[in-house]
């Protein structure tokens, strides 16, 4: 899409070279307050309203004139910096005229006849186009760097897509028409139009946009390949560029190019290949580029193509990044019953989108839940990949159902095997919501807070511990009361310590703000869990993040015991039977006896593989939720596999028929052996 260049306010003192604003199409009378030229050498003008008279022993050649204000109605814009401006030199305009025999129109941008003007040009535009980051920013920077001040329109053509770095681009150089800019035909900024003699036909560069091609594909050894291979810009009037300006611009668009030297075409090679084309372009009205001109338009090729380069570089690394920092954290929490989960994560900056900070919500056997969050030293790639090994470690151990404490005993070990400096801190807990307990194992993390339900907000007391990666330090972990509407929160040390304030003074003022933001719902209703986190992190100032910000509440919920069914049955035949007849009676009791012929049939497939080969008690437990679950542990470690049995076989098909009748349904392994759980949905 072609975007026009918003710059319709008034000529200001010490205005860019680079900016489009400077040299507007006027009338052949310009404003009074246009910038006056230089006098000629011998004759000193009389001071006006919009001159200074210069002081004793200034340079006249780089003094300014002084430019009445006026009021602008339109948005502000930055005055550029004085050494970036381009003085209009004298006897310019009488020059053109006698060089070419054209008369430059007052208030036209004047042509740069001395080498100076050329330089201090160049270095303005280049200025301008190193300060874009992105791909776009760069090339509105050469647009806008060039239109006036050195062509009347510009067209920019890239490859697409770009290549990366040292990849070698595959299929034919195909070049897409990126973005165009050009003089716009409005209304100037004293109400009035341009003068009808300076409006140009409407096949010349007004509908640029609308009369070139978007797509172009190189043909190899066509006449715009060998353009493009030779690099250098060239005339168009030359014979290889005006061969070439067919297959570039379109059928027909090469008709919207002036004759003679009018018209720049400007190879933009990167640091490895050709990644497009610049075609800079001056209306016949004005005067024609010089030869000196071609070393300009080289110069600012080079210098967009080497940013364009580089920010399809920082593209792909930040790219990169945001992916990393997406697989690093949990895509989506879990819904585990008996609590809910709410989270949030701040990167430290926007220019430092990884860090090591990560959270995690990991289902265990028996409806319980385990909540993690840690921190990795440091903001790089490397952190994120530490903690991306850390997180997966963590995982794992949890899948095995082992004590929190052994669990941070296990990192440890891990962060000494990725590296004697890689150190870490971590808090492990562990909620059940069938018996209201929660079991934590802190390792050199800021404590968690726990808000009651009444409103209540309490830093738990959890033994500290030394951080992962220390090595030989033993974990403690502790067991403490989890009542029904109590909030849990785990956070890293960016929440709560900062420059401005130390880790103790942030865990205060925490705890404040929990208290505070639930006394704006009352005693007998917990805040609302998401707005609670929003909350949390509206208590940052500005300037007062320093870290990553990783945080994860739990809203207790728990499960009633009267909502809980449990039994121990013994590794016999008569099992099944028994486990039948219990999972009838506690159906009946709750009311859901319509389930009565599912559930009694799971129940009796999933016991009778247990108690095959159990040499201890199986445990059966039922829970009543929004579903319906049953859980049959026994110490076999030996996970069951879901096969399909043959036409003579006479068993396994009981796994077969869990999986067609259950909505879900799974197995994990123990330390003591392992638990298989099936859920059905409840009236169903």
């Amino acid at each position: 899409m072609t975007e026009q260049p918003t710059s319709f306010e008034r000529p200001q003192t010490g205005a860019d070279p680079a900016d489009p604003r400077g040299a507007l199409l006027r009338a052949s009378t310009p404003p009074h307050n246009a910038l006056p030229a230089q006098a000629r050498a011998g004759e000193t003008p009389a001071p006006g309203p919009d001159m200074t008279t210069p002081q004793p022993g200034s340079d006249p050649e780089h003094s300014q004139p002084t430019v009445a204000a006026e009021p602008d109605t339109h948005r502000p814009r930055p005055v550029p910096e004085l050494p970036d401006t381009i003085p209009a030199q004298s006897g310019d305009s009488a020059g053109g005229e006698r060089r070419t025999g054209q008369s430059v129109q007052p208030g036209r941008p004047t042509p740069m006849r001395r080498d100076g003007d050329r330089l201090r040009f160049v270095g303005a535009a280049t200025r301008r186009i190193a300060r874009g980051i992105d791909l776009d920013e760069i090339v509105m920077g050469l647009c806008r760097a060039t239109v006036p001040t050195f062509s009347d329109a510009i067209l920019v053509y890239l490859r697409d897509p770009l290549p990366v770095g040292d990849e070698r681009p595959t299929g034919p150089l195909v070049l897409r028409l990126r973005r165009t800019d050009r003089i716009p035909e409005e209304r100037d900024t004293e109400g009035g139009f341009v003068s009808p003699a300076l409006q140009p036909e409407p096949t010349e560069l007004t509908e640029l946009s609308a009369v070139t091609a978007e797509l172009c594909e190189v043909r190899a050894g066509g006449a715009l390949a060998e353009v493009l291979r030779g690099v250098r810009p060239v005339f168009t009037d030359s014979p290889a560029a005006r061969a070439a300006l067919p297959e570039l611009l379109g059928e027909g668009g090469e008709l919207t190019v002036p004759a003679g030297q009018r018209a720049i075409l400007a190879p933009l090679r990167g640091r490895r290949r050709v990644i497009g084309a610049a075609l800079f372009l001056r209306r016949p009205e004005r005067i024609a580029f010089e030869p000196d001109d071609l070393l300009v338009a080289a110069q600012l090729a080079t210098h967009s193509a080497l940013g364009i380069d580089k920010a399809v570089l920082y593209g792909r690394e930040a790219y990169i990044a945001d992916e990393l920092q997406r697989t690093m954290l949990p895509e989506t929490l879990p819904r585990p019953t008996g609590v809910r989960l709410a989270s949030r994560y701040l990167p430290a900056a926007e220019t430092a989108r990884v860090g090591g900070d990560w959270y995690d919500a990991i289902p265990l056997p028996g409806s319980r839940v385990a909540l993690v969050v840690g921190d990795v030293m440091g903001h790089s790639m490397t952190s994120a990949a530490i903690m991306g090994q850390l997180r997966t470690t963590a995982q794992t151990l949890a899948g095995l159902d082992l004590p929190p404490q052994e669990v941070l005993h296990h990192l440890d070990e891990q962060a000494q095997r990725l590296g004697t400096d890689r150190m870490a801190t971590c808090l492990y807990a562990v909620y059940d919501p069938v018996s209201h307990r929660i079991t934590i194992a802190n390792a050199g993390h800021p404590p968690p807070v726990l808000l009651h339900l009444g409103g209540r907000a309490e830093v738990l007391r959890v033994p500290p511990g030394a951080p992962i990666g220390v090595g030989g330090v033993d974990f403690e972990a502790v067991e403490l009361d989890a009542p029904a509407g109590a909030t849990l929160l785990l956070y890293t040390d960016g929440l709560v310590e900062s420059r401005l304030r130390d880790v103790w003074t942030g865990i205060e003022q925490l705890r404040e703000k929990l208290a505070a933001t639930a006394q704006l719902t009352g005693p007998d209703h917990p805040p609302p869990l998401e707005a609670l986190c929003d909350e949390v992190l509206d208590m940052l100032g500005p300037g007062d993040r320093d870290d990553d910000i990783a945080l994860l509440a739990a809203r207790f919920d728990g499960i009633a015991p009267s909502d809980v069914a449990y039994w121990f049955l013994e590794p016999e035949d008569a099992a099944p039977g028994r486990a039948r007849r219990l999972a009838r009676r506690a159906l009946s009791r709750w009311g859901m006896e319509e389930m009565s012929d599912s559930v009694e049939l799971l129940v009796s497939e999933v016991v009778t593989n247990a108690v095959r080969y159990a040499t201890r008690p199986v445990t059966l437990r039922l829970l009543r939720t929004d579903v319906l679950r049953c859980e049959v542990g026994d110490d076999v470690p030996q996970l069951p596999r879901l096969r399909q049995a043959r036409a003579t076989d006479e068993g396994g098909r009981g796994l077969y028929l869990v999986n067609r009748l259950a909505r879900r349904w799974g197995a994990t392994r123990l330390s003591t052996g392992k638990v298989v759980w099936f859920e059905l949905n409840r009236g169903g």
